[in-house]
């Protein structure tokens, strides 16, 4: 029997209908399992892939990924490819199979622009987004072994949504949260810490779209952060920005945590002086992307901050065709917190 992919006809899609439950969720998803994995399924059934190849499912092409990476306890069903063990191609969720571009539509019209996650359907959204799309579909890896962690649950962030569609993301630091974890230092200062729009969104400036929305949300605030280090993408879409907005110009700092002044360099004086500070590799240690020291690719690993905490580039760049036309196309590729293996053993060893 086809299992086919959930559609959202008049039940709409998982973000629409999905209970905030996240333990509930989980016990239908190992209820499901365990059913496949016994073989009591009434009949066999198989996933239509969108190239129209059919994926019998079974209990090794399926396993359990968390969507937060600080409560492992919340999970979700996923169908990996049988091509690629690494790529997710659906969830199950509300008793069917979704194919993960399905996962990020909706079918209420009011959802529509930059909306707060709140939910676990948004959390879930997000993490299709920062993990399998961004992490994986449509990320450039020179190195195959290279994943990125789910974000934390209390993570701050806002969905962009566009037509029915969620086509990108940015997250914030809070002013008072900690900076990470064994560390007792907090942010000074509120930062915007990741940026995503998906490569065919780009070019129509959600970027500079999103950076507004982030001022505007802490506008009592006299000094807002944007993470260390900027990439040379982002500085151009804070150029526009700042360009159009020139009372935003002294309240935007390149910050690394915790955001002490001798932590700040101030954006606007980076885009006068045509230049943004990259960061120095760690002793020892060359550059991953071959390139002459301090310099710093669009798919760098974690980099030692001047405050201890490992800090990335935020914001990476697009093929130098499409840059070309125009800078903020370039706005799309953001680290999703610190890259490592813990999701390459969700998929390839945490198969209940």
């Amino acid at each position: 029997m086809e299992a086919g992919a959930a559609r959202g006809a008049a039940g709409g899609y998982p973000v629409d209908v999905l209970e905030d439950d996240p333990d509930g969720c989980r016990e239908a998803a190992l209820a499901y399992y365990a059913a496949l994995r016994a073989g009591t399924r009434p009949t066999e059934e198989v996933f239509s892939l969108p190239t129209g190849e059919q994926v019998t499912l079974e209990a090794p092409s399926v396993c359990f990924c968390s969507v937060h990476r600080d409560e492992p306890q919340h999970q979700i069903l996923a169908l990996v490819s049988p091509r690629d063990t690494k790529t997710v191609m659906a969830v199950h969720l509300q008793g069917s199979w979704w194919a993960t571009e399905d996962v990020l539509r909706t079918s209420d019209p009011a959802r529509e622009g930059l909306v707060k996650v709140q939910s676990f359907a948004e959390r879930i959204v997000l993490f299709i987004l920062n993990v399998v799309v961004f992490g994986r579909l449509e990320r450039r890896l020179d190195n195959d072994d290279m994943f990125f962690l789910p974000f934390s649950g209390k993570e701050e962030a806002k969905v962009l949504w566009r037509d029915g569609a969620a086509v990108g993301f940015y997250t914030t630091k809070a002013k008072g949260s900690l900076c990470g974890n064994g560390t007792g230092a907090c942010y000074l200062l509120p930062v915007l810490d990741t940026v995503f729009v998906r490569r065919g969104h780009r070019c129509r400036g959600l970027g500079m779209a999103m950076l507004q929305d982030f001022c505007e949300d802490f506008r009592e605030d006299s000094a807002l952060g944007v993470s260390w280090p900027i990439s040379p993408a982002m500085l151009q879409v804070c150029r526009k920005f700042l360009s159009a907005h020139p009372e935003e110009r002294g309240r935007l700092w390149e910050v690394e945590p915790p955001g002490a002044w001798g932590q700040r360099d101030s954006i606007w004086l980076k885009v006068q002086l045509g230049q943004s500070r990259l960061p120095d590799p760690l002793p020892g240690n060359p550059s991953e992307d071959g390139s002459s020291p301090g310099q710093t690719s669009q798919d760098d690993g974690p980099r030692q901050s001047r405050s201890g905490e490992s800090s990335q580039e935020r914001i990476g760049g697009v093929e130098p065709e499409e840059a070309k036309e125009d800078q903020d196309c370039a706005v799309g590729e953001a680290a999703a917190e610190l890259p490592g293996r813990r999701c390459r053993a969700e998929l390839d060893g945490k198969r209940a």
